[in-house]
């Protein structure tokens, strides 16, 4: 008898070890070496960054690739990977929605998300900072020699892509035609991305695109390829009435010998830069921020010749994130 008590002390005894064992954490331990950090994997507390890009004929795109990989190769608690996507406008969207960790945005479509104006009225969003400005990105009038549109006057009338919905591509277009004394009533506006505005452009069913992208772009290389590409230029007193009426823009040009081109065309640009959720965590975005500005010879695509901590903070027009911050303070870099 007294041995089976004995038995029976022991198998209680036993059993309260396992139960403690298995339910004896804190009601939050399974957060731990999580921080609560927006996108933050629970692996060893390795951070998970969704990197929101662009179509994948853009520019966007294959840099978000070379930018993950550069993380990849530098941070051991970081794992990015490049996501294609609707580009500018829809990026600034799903960041403050949580909906990814870093996208490439134009300059001028932050500041209007940041002021709340155009496509953001109503919708100011007040969550998203940057990590820095990168390059030019150019607006390209594309179209053919056979066209026989040589200004941007000469668009009216005709059918026209002014970008995908969501990008900032739109805004661009809006802007120019609006100093030229045009609207996109004036034209038979279509929403393509980039590719589907050169193959429009090929095939005949448009007749020239705004492109908003860092030059070369890849789509229309690749109608260079088998057609006679114009890019349409914008005057010098264009220009200068763009750049008073909305100061995100400066001049550019399209340099001879892009895309066939047998001389230099006069345009204008905004710049590229990278944005993050305000609340990721400090250190992550200083060390992303640091490991990108700091190996831009890794950076195999062309536009990484334009990529540098001197000029990342070039028509930035909103605050930037504490990490991105602590990184230009230590390069003796500000605005």
């Amino acid at each position: 008898m007294k041995q089976r008590r004995f038995l029976g002390l022991l198998f209680v005894i036993a059993l309260s070890l396992v139960l403690a064992a298995c339910g004896g954490g804190t009601a939050d331990g399974g957060n731990e070496g999580n921080g609560g950090e927006s996108g933050e994997g629970d692996s060893g507390g390795k951070q998970f960054v969704s990197m929101l890009t662009g179509g994948n004929q853009g520019t966007y795109y294959p840099l978000g690739g070379t930018f993950a990989k550069v993380i990849n190769d530098n941070l051991e608690n970081v794992e990015a990977n490049a996501t294609s996507s609707g580009a500018s406008v829809e990026n600034m969207k799903k960041i403050a929605d949580g909906d990814g960790q870093v996208a490439f945005v134009q300059t001028d479509i932050a500041a209007y998300a940041a002021e709340g104006k155009l496509m953001f009225e109503g919708n100011k969003i007040e969550n998203v900072q940057a990590m820095g400005s990168l390059y030019p990105e150019t607006i390209q009038i594309v179209t053919t020699k056979e066209s026989g549109i040589e200004s941007v006057e000469d668009l009216k009338g005709k059918t026209v892509s002014i970008g995908a919905p969501g990008s900032g591509t739109r805004a661009n277009a809006e802007n120019i035609l609006d100093i030229h004394g045009l609207s996109t009533d004036d034209i038979d506006a279509q929403n393509l991305d980039f590719g589907e505005s050169t193959s429009g452009i090929q095939d005949g069913s448009i007749d020239a695109a705004f492109i908003t992208s860092g030059t070369p772009t890849g789509a229309v290389e690749g109608l260079a390829a088998t057609t006679d590409v114009t890019i349409v230029p914008i005057k010098e007193g264009k220009i200068n009435e763009l750049k008073e009426k909305f100061p995100y823009y400066a001049k550019d040009t399209v340099k001879e010998g892009t895309y066939g081109l047998k001389s230099d065309v006069t345009t204008v640009a905004v710049q590229a830069m990278l944005v993050t959720r305000k609340d990721l965590g400090e250190d992550v975005v200083y060390n992303m921020t640091k490991a990108i500005f700091e190996n831009t010879d890794a950076i195999s695509h062309t536009k990484g010749e334009f990529i540098s901590a001197e000029s990342a903070l070039e028509g930035v027009g909103i605050d930037l994130h504490p990490g991105a911050k602590k990184y230009f303070d230590e390069k003796g870099i500000s605005k």
